[in-house]
């Protein structure tokens, strides 16, 4: 019997885990353990939440949060290892580029337990994003590399990771995987919904922390609502500082942030994207759907190189000069398989068994 560890913080790694997961039950040779650090923890990670995702419930819920980088990572180290000694896995799995992540993958190195990172290789280049440090540290310790894509395998190769005591794979993108799944069980939201809307979002910290971005980006918005609904889901934090700046979102259809399963349901049958998520800006493509994101820079470079996806920062004339022509470049990419072909998990579940 193989005992899995999988250590979990945000909402989207939920998500993310709940497609092996769910592969995993049907393996009875595995056993997982989850750990839910607490790290972004809200009231919508509630026992409603795990029924409607069908997502199994943590077995450890570590309620940390709130705090500072250097704190909470380190509070997460110390707790984690607690549960892991008692647990005695053979594997860590840790999912992309959180604090949890990086807590867990440290955990793993010290108590020498076999560390597979999910979501492994993927690079924006930009070291001044904690997710980018997050993501560089735990590949350098994992055991697997599980990759998504060719380009996260390619940065990998030039970093020297062939040269290294770990494996590489690509395994396809298991948020891939969830996007199937959950498709049929998308829910539409109880609110007035046109036929041709934009969904977008807006919460990094590089956009909602700086004043003249977040200006920039609200003008660019409200000119392109007069021609075509926005729905915005705006999280507490950014409506207040919205409103302290008094930008003008008349125009917008601003709701508060809405259930995973609501939002599958606003991505598939959008008529565009506009975001600064970096899973959204995958979700979109798996929904066929043209994404303009609101970065300098992103880690789904392929979805760029192909069309998929407009670099625009926070530049008003990019953004209207992206939204503009998007019909353009939506049209340049055909359906291309970047991520696999809904089967990560499996491939993930079939290297962990052969150890």
């Amino acid at each position: 019997m193989i005992k899995v560890v999988t250590i979990l913080g945000a909402r989207p790694q939920f998500i993310k885990a709940g497609s092996l997961s769910r592969e995993i039950a049907k393996y009875k040779e595995i056993t997982e353990v989850i750990i839910h650090t607490g790290q972004h923890y809200d009231s919508n990670m509630s026992d409603i939440f795990f029924e409607e995702m069908q997502i199994p419930k943590p077995n450890y819920f570590l309620g940390i949060g709130g705090k500072s980088h250097g704190a909470m990572t380190g509070q997460m180290i110390e707790k984690i290892e607690e549960v892991v000694l008692k647990e005695k896995p053979d594997w860590i799995v840790v999912y992309g580029d959180t604090n949890s992540t990086l807590a867990g993958a440290i955990v793993a190195s010290k108590l020498h337990i076999k560390l597979a990172h999910i979501e492994a290789g993927l690079r924006s280049f930009n070291m001044k994003m904690p997710e980018e440090v997050n993501r560089i540290l735990t590949d350098r310790v994992s055991d697997i590399l599980f990759c998504p894509t060719d380009a996260a395998i390619e940065n990998l190769k030039n970093e020297g990771y062939e040269n290294l005591q770990c494996k590489i794979v690509k395994s396809g993108d298991v948020m891939q995987d969830g996007a199937i799944f959950y498709k049929d069980l998308a829910v539409k939201p109880n609110f007035d919904i046109k036929e041709d809307y934009i969904l977008c979002t807006i919460h990094r910290a590089e956009n909602t922390d700086d004043e003249t971005r977040l200006k920039n980006i609200f003008e660019a918005l409200n000119e392109i609502a007069k021609e075509k609904q926005i729905i915005l889901p705006l999280h507490p934090r950014t409506k207040k500082i919205i409103e302290n700046l008094k930008l003008n979102i008349q125009n917008l259809t601003i709701i508060d942030p809405v259930g995973y399963l609501e939002m599958v349901w606003l991505i598939d049958n959008c008529e565009l994207v506009m975001t600064d998520s970096g899973g959204l800006q995958k979700e979109a493509y798996f929904f066929s759907k043209s994404c303009i994101t609101l970065r300098d820079e992103t880690e789904w470079v392929e979805l760029v190189d192909i069309g998929a996806n407009v670099l625009v920062g926070a530049d008003k004339g990019n953004i209207l000069k992206a939204f503009k022509n998007y019909s353009e470049f939506s049209s340049k990419y055909s359906k291309v398989n970047l991520y696999g072909d809904g089967h990560a998990s499996k491939i993930i579940c079939e290297f962990i068994l052969k150890g």
